[in-house]
């Protein structure tokens, strides 16, 4: 669907409690966190605007976006 949102808390609602500690207190997961929230919002952000870029340059960019939000269900799946 156009425009969903993907945040961590959305994706994995039963690690909301864990996301937030690793948030707080963990350096690496913070940036990956944030780095897939930017992701996330530039990806809405061109879905919403018809996409102005290529086909292939989108989907790219999903394919980056889903390959750290494997890194990071891992990291909080390790973590749990």
């Amino acid at each position: 669907m156009l425009g969903e949102k993907h945040s961590l808390i959305n994706e994995f609602p039963e690690f909301n409690e864990l996301i937030h500690v690793l948030a707080k207190n963990d350096l690496h997961f913070k940036k990956a966190m944030q780095r897939y929230d930017d992701m996330d919002k530039e990806i809405r952000n061109l879905e919403l605007i018809n996409s102005p870029i290529e086909d292939t340059d989108m989907h790219q960019k999903k394919h980056q976006r889903a390959a750290l939000k494997d890194e990071l269900y891992d990291f909080l799946k390790a973590n749990a």
